[in-house]
């Protein structure tokens, strides 16, 4: 952790404990269990989850004004976690209880629950009352995994399929800011592409991780929906404490031993080292992997270095557009011509 972030940390943890004194004991106004969904495969399940003490963010409108956006969006990330909280997650005919940590986020993994894919529907709630509040339930979305899935795709989302900039720091910013799920654009070409690796009857699972902070996980979900992306677990990171990228893949490859994976990332920032690690600790996991360009110094050298060393029989691809991913698996038989025209398609438009 750099000295920064543990500086913060230590900041964040002072806060906290300054109002948790001020709140221990009285009635949470505004108590709310915020699902992020889960995932899984046979019998084995992850779920995520975190405890507030905040009002419902407010509904995207179309066209409201940048200050509207900015004031949700920084709502996402001033929020009131409760910590200590007893939750039960119940899958399939399966239980696990557990308590919301420092920061109100709950990870639970549950073993022995039914799970029918390509989703199971499950519930995380109260174990017990809790300051006056009691019999709080919120459904749970699993992405289930079986052998009716041919692939699954593990896929970044800033700058692979969301036009975020994260190279120009202020620009990304004020984007983040001001843009909404119905502003924010994706990759031309990117969501027919991943439809057509979904397939029609949406048997191949995707998983979306990035860096981005669970505070941001609301608006992802939706941009995904809203342009029409496979649905997906969104995993991301602690916005003071962090949590690494590799950590994610590394769950979702040990949640699904069965299938094999496409990696779809970009040349910003460090997907290319982190797919080759996966690559190298997974043989035979990976059936290829796809990095967008989108440096603003394409010459830097830095995934020239990864290709060069790349010593793997699994194919790695710096692709310009989606165009190019799209013909490249059209290569490897996993798209037809038809998918690969509706891209095109896409691209072109």
């Amino acid at each position: 952790m750099s000295r920064a972030r543990w500086a913060l940390t230590g900041l964040e943890r002072r806060w906290d404990s300054v109002l948790e004194r001020r709140r221990s004991g009285r009635v949470p106004q505004h108590f709310r269990i915020v699902s992020y969904g889960g995932h899984g495969s046979g019998d084995r399940v992850v779920v995520r989850g975190r405890v507030l003490d905040d009002a419902e963010p407010p509904e995207t409108i179309a066209g409201e004004s940048a200050w509207a956006a900015v004031r949700r969006t920084a709502a996402g990330f001033v929020t009131n976690e409760l910590r200590g909280v007893p939750l039960r997650v119940e899958v399939g005919g399966a239980t696990a209880d557990a308590v919301s940590d420092d920061d109100g986020y709950v990870r639970v993994e549950i073993r022995g629950a039914h799970l029918e894919a390509p989703w199971t529907t499950g519930t995380l709630a109260l174990a017990a009352p809790y300051r006056g509040i009691d019999d709080v339930r919120v459904p749970v979305r699993i992405r289930v995994s079986d052998a009716r899935a041919e692939l699954g795709v593990i896929s970044d989302l800033d700058d692979t399929v969301l036009q975020t900039g994260v190279q120009r720091t202020w620009s990304m910013v004020r984007q983040t800011l001001t843009g909404s799920v119905l502003t924010r654009t994706a990759f031309a070409g990117a969501a027919e592409l991943y439809a057509a690796l979904g397939r029609t009857d949406g048997r191949n699972p995707f998983f979306y991780v990035s860096s981005s902070p669970w505070n941001l996980h609301d608006f992802l979900h939706g941009f995904l929906a809203h342009r029409g992306f496979p649905p997906g677990p969104v995993l991301l990171r602690d916005f003071v404490v962090g949590g690494h990228k590799r950590d994610r893949i590394e769950e979702v490859l040990r949640t699904h031993p069965d299938l094999r994976f496409v990696l779809i990332g970009d040349s910003g920032e460090h997907d290319p080292e982190i797919y080759a690690e996966t690559v190298r600790r997974h043989p035979g996991r990976v059936i290829a992997v796809y990095i967008r360009e989108v440096r603003l110094d394409p010459g830097d050298g830095r995934v020239e270095a990864v290709a060069d060393a790349w010593d793997h029989e699994v194919p790695f691809v710096l692709a310009a557009d989606s165009l190019v991913v799209a013909r490249h698996l059209r290569g490897l038989g996993l798209l037809t011509e038809a998918d690969v025209a509706a891209v095109a398609e896409a691209v072109r438009d």
